[in-house]
């Protein structure tokens, strides 16, 4: 080491922030010499060091020792570098108070924990070279190199270290010290082409050249990185070995031009992370609003669809409807609920990345929340879970009413037949001419005409009743109805009233008239009560019929055989009558009775008999083949509801076990949560590869609502129980997974090991004794006390408050996890992201859009102005942006 005079040996000496002591390196030495060649470049260092700081009050100095012999350069050189103010300098030009000022600046340097030896204030008013740029060294070597730090180095040694990692991918390069590594360039090269790389081509540069690479380092630094030029070129290469501390010192001006570069690309990297994420985030939460929206959408459309009950007025209208419904539970319905399960499943994954990151919860828009989808579903479930019942009962009632319709038209078009005439028959005055048999007969025939009038009473009744029973069933063509039948009543009332009047007439004739033909009467007796049984039996025959199961259709079946058990006594009735008529006709041959060949009391003739029993004996066989029929589609709508029942028997149960399994699974996971998500999504694919046997089912249930088969005594299972089952289990096994993959979130991003896991999930499932998946207050309290918590009731109040923010008195697995690993977090806070903008800022209040666009990335750039509010301090300047509230923004308002 050299020094600067033949004094005794001088050291200064310094002390670090800690007080403790620091020898300076390569001080001046022992003998106080100073090579000539290193005393130049020190002098030119120092000179062109001491004014790029000068500069800044708007001065700077010629000549090293002379300038600074007043000290008030030297102090006010003092006030910038460190940002303080000194004392108040002497203004007088005397000697005393030369000494005075640069005592006051000597003094400053000691305040900083340096302790100066052999430099005297005299000594530097007297222009002392060696002493003045002993001084300054210790002025570069206390504000420029004693606070450089890298990996736990200081000073000459970080500087170094500094130097030797920025240049080390860099060939023919190899930095060792601060004097010999230098001489050829390429390391000064080096350090700006790794930090701005566009300023230097360094493939071009030659290590045989060290002339161009030190004058290509020097210029480039001065132009753009507003270093000074503080060495020569040429003295560097004629120098055997160059001074020390001037390569050091202009080495340390690259350091401080970089490092303020790298502090801020570290502020933008953190900058750049946490918008990402607030990004990702931000576009997260707008697909959940447009799914949302969507769905909730959907929903409002469908419920007024469902809510409709207008009955319509055919059965082709109504099972259409019929089909459209199906056609929403195959097709329409389970996409939504797919999209309804991934809507919450995006909205936990939604939370949890924001709670991971340190940000407030997510809270939809009005009405958009889980809950209200929830309820608009339900709603949904709610109009939809009564729809289907009424289609059925429609469709039952249309089909009562098409029968009752068909027997009304039956029942009245036979009474209107047997009505035609009668009127006009009983209008007819031919008593008046008539003897006194046929007066008799007229007589009896009207007796006989209302003994038939009588038996027609239950008819009209029974029409009237079938009319009344279609008024009460809505039936859409009432109205043709109620005429038709009124008009009947009417009639019949009429047809009553022109019998009574006739029967007088008759009766007031009667005493007149007293031969009555006593056969004829017989005739007409037997004839009209048969006549009228063998139209019942016609209309009974013909009569349509409609039946849901075995028993009725073997109850009209029986029925049936009942009534052709009586053929043969009704056969033997028309017998005997016809045997009447064939006395008749034997009277009237034999005492050559004047009738007219025909009867006088009755219009039936046994030609009419014999027609109509022809006719009954022809519709029993058909009667027989439509039961038969019946009976065969009855048996096959059995077959149904047992391939049904069946299916729905294994199904229904199958359903119920995997849904217990899947809550065992969530309770008892072992291994690590990869093996956990792996198993979970096998099993989920063996629960999908379930699916065609849903479908199966559907297909067997269209076939029974096709078949019109309300019931079905062999299951307790309906379609509506096993789609819901199958819809809870499918949603149940996609929480259940969403689940694992939050955890493995949770793990990731807290740093949680897998043992952590472990201990995690077996401390929960201990205290969770009713094995449902959640913990109770009481029994996560327990849990946290066996865990060594100490806790009072407010301490616990807190915790809860955290973990069940919404007050259920529950605790999830998922909640607990959080809790158990919130604490050792590493996440950005809102502070650290504004200490990151305030670095880009270059330590102002405010910030600039061209400040974020050289900075940032250009999305995210524009992303900060677009949201940052103006800046309303007072030192702003137009333009200028709020960073400090955005950066509040973006964690929330608790953050800060």
């Amino acid at each position: 080491m050299f020094s600067y005079s033949n004094t005794p040996v001088c050291r200064m000496d310094s002390y670090d922030g800690d007080g403790n002591y620091m020898h300076q390196e390569d001080d001046w030495d022992r003998d106080m010499l100073l090579d000539p060649a290193w005393e130049k470049q020190q002098r030119k260092t120092f000179t062109a060091w001491c004014n790029s700081h000068l500069r800044k009050a708007g001065t700077q100095i010629e000549n090293i020792e002379e300038d600074f012999r007043d000290g008030l350069k030297l102090m006010l050189l003092l006030e910038v570098i460190s940002g303080e103010r000194l004392a108040k300098p002497e203004r007088g030009k005397m000697r005393v108070h030369k000494i005075s000022n640069v005592n006051k600046a000597l003094n400053f340097i000691a305040s900083k924990g340096v302790k100066l030896v052999c430099i005297g204030a005299e000594e530097i008013v007297d222009g002392n070279a060696k002493m003045t740029l002993g001084m300054i060294w210790t002025i570069i070597l206390r504000f420029a190199i004693q606070d450089i730090s890298v990996e736990e180095t200081s000073a000459k040694e970080g500087l170094l270290l500094w130097c030797q990692r920025k240049t080390a991918p860099y060939k023919n390069v190899n930095i060792q010290n601060f004097h010999i590594s230098w001489k050829d360039g390429l390391g000064f090269c080096a350090l700006i082409h790794r930090h701005r790389p566009e300023l230097i081509d360094y493939g071009k540069l030659r290590k045989d050249d060290p002339m161009t690479n030190l004058n290509t380092a020097f210029e480039v630094a001065e132009k753009y990185l507003d270093i000074p030029k503080m060495l020569d070129a040429e003295d560097i290469i004629s120098t055997l070995r160059p001074d020390e501390k001037a390569v050091m010192t202009y080495v340390s001006c690259y350091y401080h031009a970089f490092s303020g570069k790298q502090k801020a690309e570290t502020a933008a990297n953190r900058i750049c992370k946490v918008l990402a994420v607030n990004q990702e985030n931000e576009q997260l939460m707008e697909d959940y609003e447009k799914l949302a929206s969507d769905l909730l959408e959907w929903i409002r459309r469908t419920i007024p669809w469902l809510e409709n009950r207008m009955p319509e007025n055919t059965m082709q209208a109504m099972q259409q409807k019929l089909e459209d419904f199906r056609d929403y539970r195959r097709l329409h319905k389970p996409p939504k609920v797919q999209e309804k399960c991934q809507l919450e499943i995006n909205f936990n994954t939604l939370q949890t990345k924001l709670r991971l990151s340190n940000r407030p919860a997510f809270m939809p828009s009005e009405g958009k929340m889980v809950s209200d989808i929830n309820n608009a579903w339900g709603n949904l479930e709610g109009a939809e879970k009564g729809y289907e019942e009424w289609l059925l009962n429609e469709i039952r009632r249309l089909e009562r009413l098409d029968h009752l319709a068909e027997k009304f038209r039956q029942k009245a078009a036979i009474h209107e037949a047997w009505t035609e005439g009668k009127e006009d028959l009983l209008q007819k005055r031919d008593y008046e001419t008539a003897s006194l048999s046929e007066i008799k007969a007229l007589l009896k025939k009207h007796e006989a005409f209302e003994s038939d009038l009588a038996a027609h009473q239950d008819r009209v009744e029974q029409i009237a009743a079938i009319a009344q029973e279609l008024n009460e069933l809505d039936y859409y063509d009432s109205p043709s109805v109620n005429a038709r039948c009124q008009r009947i009543c009417d009639q019949w009332d009429s047809l009553g009233a022109l019998s009574q009047k006739r029967n007088e007439a008759l009766q007031r004739t009667e005493k007149l008239l007293e031969t009555i033909d006593q056969l004829y009467l017989e005739f007409a007796k037997r004839a009209a009560p048969f006549n009228n049984w063998m139209e019942g039996a016609m209309e009974d025959l013909q009569d349509t019929f409609i039946v849901h199961t075995i028993e009725e259709i073997q109850g009209l079946s029986t029925a049936h055989e009942q009534f052709k058990a009586t053929l043969p006594e009704a056969d033997k009735e028309r017998m005997a009558i016809l045997g009447i008529h064939n006395e008749i006709a034997k009277i009237v041959q034999t005492y050559h009775v004047n009738m007219a060949g025909t009867n006088p009391y009755t219009t039936i003739n046994p030609q009419e008999i014999n027609a109509k029993w022809d006719k009954v004996r022809q519709l029993v066989p058909q009667r027989d083949q439509a039961l038969i029929e019946e009976h065969a589609r009855q048996q096959n709508n059995e077959r149904l509801r047992r391939q049904f029942a069946t299916q729905a028997n294994i199904i229904g149960p199958w359903i119920q076990n995997k849904m217990q399994e899947i809550g065992r699974i969530s309770i008892e996971m072992h291994g690590t949560l990869e093996d956990q998500l792996t198993h979970l999504r096998q099993y989920e694919k063996s629960i999908v590869n379930y699916k065609p046997k849903i479908d199966q089912l559907e297909g067997d249930h269209q076939l029974i609502q096709e078949a019109l088969i309300f019931d079905n005594k062999h299951t307790n299972y309906t379609m509506e129980h096993i789609r819901v089952g199958w819809e809870q289990l499918l949603t149940t096994i996609a929480r259940t997974i969403n689940e694992i993959e939050n955890q493995i979130l949770t793990r990731d991003a807290k740093g949680i090991s897998q043992e952590q896991l472990n201990e995690f999930r077996a401390s929960f499932n201990h205290f969770d004794r009713k094995r449902t998946g959640i913990m109770d207050a009481d029994d996560f309290k327990t849990c946290l006390i066996s865990m060594g918590y100490n806790l009072g009731e407010n301490e616990f109040s807190r915790i809860m408050s955290i973990v069940d923010p919404n007050r259920m008195g529950i605790v999830t697995f998922q909640a607990f996890i959080d809790f158990m690993s919130r604490e050792t977090a590493d996440t950005d806070t809102a502070d650290q992201v504004m200490a990151s903008f305030k670095v880009l800022a270059g330590d102002k209040n405010y910030i600039l859009a061209d400040e974020l666009r050289r900075e940032l990335p250009p999305d995210q750039a524009e992303y900060c102005i677009a949201r940052m509010a103006p800046y309303t301090g007072p030192d702003g300047v137009p333009g200028a942006l709020d960073y400090m509230s955005f950066s509040t923004a973006l964690y929330g308002e608790s953050d800060l």
